[in-house]
């Protein structure tokens, strides 16, 4: 995959790297990043011109955004872009987690573990920040990249959606990348989701 053009106004979303022990589940955990040159070669060589870069406060996503940007000073962190908080589910293997039965993508939005957030909270909480880095995309007419998590791109995408509980049926891999157009009025399309360049 070529480079990523900086013109134009448009939001690149980035997951972070895979973490240490993946078999357990982090929102609001911090966690180191497992960060493979291999892998991140290709993504960095995709995102290089992009000048503006921010990052969630996650140990993971500084890792990765350093990553990827290894030659520039660390980039500035938007606190409401954490992942989403599972209180007491927090940090369990994905095998102890309890059997929530069939859930249609409205009721999972909905729930949320003991002590923790909603997928719904989430979009509330980060829809902001999304919608203020839009706006400097569009003010400076380029890319700007957010080093995120999979939950924070799943409710970018239902924003673009204007449908929050949509953003619930992507996929969205480590070390993949959401392409979302902005304009005057803010996000409005989707360029692509779950890109992960060879």
């Amino acid at each position: 995959m070529s480079a990523l053009p900086n013109k134009g106004a448009q939001l690149v979303l980035i997951r972070h790297a895979p973490i240490v022990d993946s078999g357990v589940l982090c929102g609001h955990t911090d966690v180191s990043a497992r960060i493979d040159p291999t892998a991140i070669a290709p993504v960095a060589d995709a995102v290089a011109a992009i000048e503006t870069v921010i990052c969630s406060p996650a140990l993971r996503c500084r890792q990765t955004a350093k990553a990827l940007w290894p030659d520039r000073p660390d980039a500035p962190q938007d606190a409401r872009l954490w992942e989403q908080n599972f209180g007491q589910h927090e940090g369990l293997p994905y095998r102890a987690l309890p059997d929530l039965g069939p859930m249609t993508n409205s009721q999972l939005a909905d729930y949320a573990a003991p002590d923790g957030e909603s997928f719904l909270d989430l979009c509330i909480r980060t829809h902001p920040a999304v919608k203020d880095w839009a706006q400097k995309a569009y003010d400076l007419q380029s890319a700007v990249a957010l080093v995120v998590h999979a939950g924070v791109i799943r409710s970018a995408i239902g924003l673009a959606l204007d449908h929050p509980v949509q953003g619930l049926s992507f996929e969205i891999d480590p070390l993949s990348m959401t392409r979302l157009r902005v304009g005057e009025s803010g996000v409005f399309s989707i360029i692509s989701t779950n890109v992960r360049p060879l």
